[in-house]
């Protein structure tokens, strides 16, 4: 019962605790008076924060142990401010090497820098080859391509690529050189239709015109003709019909049916 009795009751509670939290306060004013964070007030080589509180270290600087230490950055080298990775990054036209230095990018004759600053290219009228920049040699009848890829030219027009070279086309009467990199060297002129190596003229009978679609046989009645046997005849129109969407037959008017004889009866 006298064991019991000697423990803090009541008041004894409430000044126990106060005797705690005062023990913490001290504790907590003699600890260093910044933290690794950036809380408390700024060491050398820091800034107070723009928004908010704490502070940050200057460019070219890291927090470390609640102070900001200078980074050891080599030559040609830019602080990031970024608190992961090394904190610095080469400059433009350098590349990192070793994870401690910065190297100049060599650039070969005919070349410059890329708008990457990490790597090269060839000025026009070159192309990479191995570690250098080599000449594109333009063959007669052709000029420099902007394309990256392929030879590096192409042929004018009228001409075309054998083993290197620009060799004429050779062209019919009648026909013009397409200049593509594929398919037909030349087409025929409108009006003039492809047979084998020539280019013959369309016959386009009377009242029709020339059609220059693949298919067909190269022309179109006029509308109210209709084709038979290659010439353009008149179209008969029936009582009660109309010519079509086409021009070229006709059909019954609405109410009526086609019926035998080519009439067009109404409908019941």
């Amino acid at each position: 019962m006298s064991e019991i009795s000697a423990l803090p009751t009541g008041h004894g509670l409430l000044r126990a605790a106060r005797a705690w939290l005062w023990a913490a306060l001290l504790a907590a004013l003699a600890l260093p008076s910044f933290a690794q964070d950036g809380t408390g007030p700024a060491p050398d080589n820091a800034q107070d924060r723009r928004y908010g509180s704490g502070w940050d270290c200057n460019p070219g600087y890291r927090a470390a142990d609640g102070a900001c230490v200078a980074l050891d950055m080599p030559e040609n080298a830019f602080p990031t401010g970024r608190s992961y990775g090394t904190g610095w990054a080469c400059r433009h036209g350098y590349r990192e090497v070793r994870g401690n230095a910065c190297e100049a990018i060599a650039i070969p004759a005919n070349a410059y820098l890329d708008v990457s600053g990490l790597g090269w290219e060839c000025e026009r009228g070159y192309r990479k080859q191995a570690d250098g920049c080599a000449l594109i040699e333009v063959p007669e009848n052709a000029y420099l391509s902007d394309s990256g890829l392929g030879i590096g030219w192409e042929c004018n027009r009228g001409h075309v690529a054998q083993a290197g070279a620009c060799v004429a086309i050779a062209i019919p009467e009648n026909a013009y050189p397409t200049n593509a990199s594929h398919g037909a060297a030349w087409r025929c002129e409108r009006g003039f239709v492809q047979a084998g190596n020539r280019c013959d003229a369309v016959p386009v009978p009377e009242n029709a015109f020339f059609d220059d679609r693949s298919h067909g046989p190269g022309w179109r009645c006029e509308r109210g003709f209709e084709p038979r046997q290659a010439q353009c005849v008149a179209i008969d129109l029936p009582e009660n019909a109309h010519l079509d969407r086409s021009g070229n037959r006709w059909q019954c008017n609405r109410g009526f049916q086609l019926s035998e004889g080519g009439r067009c009866t109404l409908t019941r």
